[in-house]
């Protein structure tokens, strides 16, 4: 996974509440193993209406998708976020997230941020296309900051998923197995 620290860049508003993770990416687009691809699918649905709010072509190449309260409720689908950072989006910004979707944003290096609802109000009259530098390490969006879990945001910094995470203590693991036999006997294995 990528280190976050800093971004800077376009906005796209998306002021809809409960944004679900099936609107996010349907469904039918979960044939997929790899964590690549599904940008083309992000809000499929809404997508095919021409005043649809990321349609807009200052919306395009934005980096920071600001929304309404509980976005990602739904379903545990880890898609939703890889489809977001697919799309070129590095921040989600909202009052409030669904706690699976919010989870696996940590997990692929999506930056979730709440901020208080009008907070994100004032972010979102700005429009698409506005200017917004987002800094992690000094933990500020535009003018405001935002608390974050000090475990979460390390690891967002060095760019740990849960696999780096565990590689960290490979030695203590690697010491662990040496010194206990194996449960099943694994000689017919070799």
């Amino acid at each position: 996974m990528k280190p976050f620290r800093r971004t800077q860049g376009r906005i796209a508003v998306l002021a809809r509440p409960d944004v679900d993770t099936d609107q996010i990416v349907p469904k039918q687009f979960l044939k997929r193993i790899e964590r690549t691809g599904f940008g083309e699918f992000l809000f499929y649905d809404w997508a095919k209406q021409p005043d649809f709010e990321l349609n807009q072509p200052e919306a395009e190449g934005a980096v920071v998708l600001v929304t309404g309260r509980n976005f990602g409720c739904g379903s545990s689908r880890e898609h939703a976020a890889w489809a977001i950072r697919d799309a070129g989006f590095e921040v989600v910004v909202a009052p409030s997230f669904g706690d699976i979707f919010r989870t696996n944003c940590l997990k692929t290096g999506l930056l979730p941020v709440v901020l208080p609802e009008e907070q994100v109000k004032a972010l979102a009259a700005e429009g698409s296309g506005a200017d917004l530098a987002v800094d992690l390490e000094a933990q500020t969006i535009g003018p405001y900051t935002f608390e974050f879990d000090p475990f979460e945001r390390q690891r967002l910094l060095e760019g740990l998923d849960d696999v780096a995470l565990t590689l960290r203590h490979d030695d203590e693991i690697a010491a662990f197995e040496a010194a206990r036999p194996s449960p099943v006997d694994t000689h017919a294995l070799r």
